[in-house]
């Protein structure tokens, strides 16, 4: 299950997901907001055709770093909010995934923090000061809820990954959440993380040696 907030972030997936995607493949459109977020990832994932699916955060974000540009891409290593870190599943993978379906991005691993509102200003600073590398609003509310429930089939951990495209930064700050509309670029990435995302999750079904 692949989980967003925005409706242009959906429209930028469901334009882009015909190509080799898994038979069972769902894109969740869960509201803005982490609120938002753990209730329709909750229901989602409550459901028996769900139950053991592998869930995956992306949509638009905030980077925290100097020199970040919108079009960059964030692969979380791990998710943190005021109720703790969640570690991300393939993360070395994914990125590689990515840096080849869109050579000329780039690509950032790290941490990525939650938030209830949209970050600019003095924050982002102090974020930065934690360690992280970007901002949103939903992805650690999402891969908390999926990862709630501890283990699926068999016993195993699921697997949960983030990845964001970024739309401000530290010299391109947003102004407001309504530009991000005339973000075409990053639309276009989104569009084009689909392939990656299938790497990803056909990676997640090989026998561990």
């Amino acid at each position: 299950m692949v989980a967003c907030a925005l409706r242009i972030e959906r429209a930028a997936l469901r334009s882009g997901r015909e190509r080799g995607a898994p038979e069972r493949y769902e894109v969740l459109r869960t509201g803005m907001g982490p609120r938002a977020a753990e209730r329709a990832v909750g229901r989602a994932l409550a459901g028996p055709e769900l139950r053991g699916a592998a869930v995956l955060a992306t949509g638009f974000c905030a980077g925290l770093l100097p020199g970040m540009s919108p079009g960059d891409l964030i692969v979380a290593e791990e998710t943190r909010d005021p109720r703790g870190t969640v570690a991300c599943a393939g993360t070395a993978l994914l990125a590689e995934a990515l840096a080849r379906a869109l050579p000329d991005r780039t690509v950032h691993l790290g941490a990525l923090t939650g938030s209830d509102h949209v970050v600019r200003g003095q924050e982002r600073a102090q974020l930065r000061a934690t360690g992280a590398i970007g901002v949103d609003m939903e992805s650690a509310a999402t891969l908390w809820t999926a990862t709630r429930g501890g283990t699926v089939a068999d016993g195993a951990e699921r697997p949960v990954a983030a990845v964001r495209v970024i739309v401000d930064a530290p010299e391109h700050e947003l102004v407001r959440i309504g530009t991000v509309r005339g973000g075409i670029s990053a639309f276009r990435v989104l569009r084009a993380v689909l392939p990656a995302f299938y790497d990803w999750h056909r990676s997640l079904l090989l026998p561990r040696r």
